[in-house]
C-alpha cells in the first residue's frame, strides 16, 4: 500500500502534524509499516477525508479555472470508463475519464492527485513526490 509522510497526511487533511501523530496513536489513522519516519496509509487517510468531508458543496463563487490537489478516495472501473474520485481538503472531485487512462496512471484510492477543472471539464494529474 501506498505511505505518506506524516506532514504530507497533515498538508491534506488540514491539520497539524501533532494531530495526525496523535490519530496514529489512537488509532484513528493507520500507520505505515517499516523502519525510518513516521508514515501513514495513505488508504486511511483516504478514507478519514471522505467521513471529514462536509455535505453537498455550495455553489462556488470564484472562476471555473482551479486545480484540486488531494487524495482519490474511490475509483470505479467497467470495460471502457471509470469514475475517479478526489477528496480535496473540503472538495469533493469527480471526473469520468477512459479506463486506459485511469489504468495507465495508476490511479487508486491513496494516490495523491489533483483535479484540475476548466470548464465543464475535470483532469486528473499526479502529484509529485518530493
Amino acid at each position: 500500500m501506498a505511505q505518506l509522510r506524516v506532514s504530507e497526511a497533515a498538508e491534506l487533511l488540514n491539520v497539524s502534524d501533532d494531530t495526525v501523530r496523535r490519530w496514529i496513536d489512537s488509532g484513528r489513522l493507520e500507520s505505515g509499516s517499516g523502519d525510518g519516519p513516521r508514515t501513514v496509509e495513505s488508504s486511511s487517510v483516504a478514507a478519514l477525508m471522505r467521513e471529514l468531508a462536509p455535505g453537498p458543496a455550495t455553489p462556488l463563487t470564484k472562476s471555473a479555472r482551479n486545480r484540486f490537489p488531494g487524495i482519490i478516495t474511490r475509483v470505479e472501473r467497467d470495460g471502457v470508463m471509470a469514475l475517479v474520485e478526489i477528496q480535496a481538503g473540503p472538495h469533493r472531485v469527480t471526473s469520468l475519464l477512459s479506463r486506459e487512462s485511469a489504468d495507465e496512471l495508476g490511479l487508486e484510492p491513496g494516490v495523491r492527485a489533483a483535479g484540475v477543472v476548466k470548464s465543464t471539464e475535470v483532469i486528473i494529474e499526479l502529484e509529485e513526490h518530493k
